[in-house]
């Protein structure tokens, strides 16, 4: 009995100095993996304050006037990390039709996002903070990435719970729909 012990310790030390393998780099959302939601649909955007990218506070009403996409993530999730490019060429790409801010969750705030936004050189996208995730309590939200459409009043239009290909078809689609039509 002595010696099995022995030798269950020997191996659990032995695979602790083992280095982990690599992360492999986060791969490009190809495919829509988060799920729509529109049962928050008309509901206002919270009046919750957070961090602009200038350290000074900031709201979601603060962006009323435009239609506006709000992403909640955070530099420890992969499939937010995945999906940060094709947010910054969309927020790049459409502009002119409606804003787009990412807003971290980490609580570690510029620490840690103000790396990862040097390391990955966003041309469109600047980096909020919401390092109390107060954003996520008053939306009831548990699950990141999630990114919600509010039209120009500030009412919510829907939000996608999980990562999505914001280069897709089924993005466009989303997107095409929340916004008022050209007259």
């Amino acid at each position: 009995m002595r010696a099995a012990i022995a030798l269950l310790l020997v191996l659990a030390v032995a695979g602790c100095d083992k280095p982990k393998p690599a992360q492999p780099q986060a791969e490009a959302v190809k495919e829509p993996t988060g799920r729509v939601d529109v049962s928050a649909k008309g509901q206002d955007a919270p009046a919750k304050p957070f961090l602009g990218p200038d350290d000074g506070p900031a709201t979601l009403a603060k962006f009323r006037g435009k239609p506006l996409m709000v992403n909640l993530w955070a530099t420890w999730c992969a499939p937010c990390i995945a999906e940060m490019p094709t947010l910054d060429k969309l927020a790049g790409r459409e502009k002119d039709r409606f804003q787009l801010i990412v807003i971290s969750q980490d609580l570690a705030g510029r620490r840690e996002v103000t790396p990862f936004f040097e390391k990955n050189k966003f041309a469109n996208l600047e980096p909020y903070l919401d390092k109390e995730n107060v954003l996520m309590e008053a939306l009831k939200i548990d699950t990141l990435p999630t990114t919600i459409f509010y039209d120009a009043a500030g009412k919510e239009q829907w939000r996608v719970v999980g990562a999505m290909n914001w280069e897709g078809a089924e993005a466009a689609k989303l997107i095409d729909g929340a916004l008022p039509k050209p007259s």
